[in-house]
């Protein structure tokens, strides 16, 4: 297994990885509750069922890496994340948390995505933000670490992406980005009593500093010109009735008597 994928694991189990991961949990199964269909796919983080809280019949975890440490979730398949052994127009979700960072072309992977994507179908991607406390942190201990001093703060994992890249290139996919918003706003501390004394931190950035949280998340809808989604139709028209309608004659002299009714057709 890659030395990223390893840092990654280990980090998810230290005091902001717990912390992270558990605004992560929530924001997840607010996203996917509500996302309808039959198929979905997650990729990456096995620590993490983003797919709990939906209720697709047909949900699979995808992992890139053949070898995998024994006490995380066992994957479905597989895979590497640019070629999905899936045809085209086949899933309704996919859900990425952290894999395109950990991924060397996150191109190819958010084009493969968006191949196997139904017209409609969602993608909903968690990336870390490299223009938060937590990035500058990260690129300090990196300056740093060339004259052979101190450690990293997040895990050695890939190129971090920014916000509107990202956004970005999900509009040259032809995708629709519907809600993005950003969580984790404590500073980059290594301990949870350090982390419990500025949660107040994570209110107060929320409203005043919103795009400086240390993680951000993305829900995108798949679309496609000149697709329209049409309703079944479910009753038949009913047709016009062809009866035939009596109608009185009215052509008869004043004084005579009442004239019998036709059946002529209106």
């Amino acid at each position: 297994m890659s030395d990223a994928i390893i840092g990654m694991h280990e980090w998810f189990e230290t005091p902001p990885g717990r912390y992270l991961l558990a605004w992560e949990r929530a924001e997840f199964d607010r996203a996917v509750a509500d996302i309808f269909g039959y198929h979905a796919l997650q990729l990456g983080l096995p620590e993490l069922d983003t797919l709990a809280a939906n209720r697709m019949p047909h949900r699979w975890l995808g992992l890139r890496e053949p070898h995998a440490p024994a006490d995380i979730r066992r994957p479905a398949l597989w895979t590497e994340y640019a070629a999905l052994p899936f045809e085209a127009h086949s899933l309704d979700l996919v859900v990425l948390p952290h894999s395109l960072e950990l991924n060397p072309d996150p191109h190819a992977t958010l084009r493969e995505v968006e191949r196997v994507l139904v017209p409609e179908g969602k993608v909903v991607i968690s990336c870390l933000n490299p223009h938060s406390l937590w990035g500058v942190r990260q690129r300090r201990a990196q300056l740093y670490r060339r004259f052979g001093l101190g450690e990293l703060f997040l895990p050695e994992a890939g190129e971090f992406i920014g916000y509107r890249r990202l956004r970005d290139w999900l509009r040259l996919l032809n995708f629709e980005v519907e809600t993005g918003n950003f969580g984790c706003w404590r500073p980059a501390f290594a301990t949870d009593k350090w982390l419990g004394r500025f949660d107040w931190m994570d209110r107060a950035g929320e409203r005043w500093w919103p795009i400086l949280g240390a993680v951000y998340f993305i829900v995108a809808t798949k679309r496609v010109r000149g697709v329209k989604l049409m309703a079944r139709r479910w009753k038949p028209a009913k047709s016009i009735a062809t009866a035939p309608v009596p109608l009185a004659n009215r052509s008869r002299p004043a004084g005579s008597p009442q004239p019998e009714l036709t059946g002529e057709t209106v």
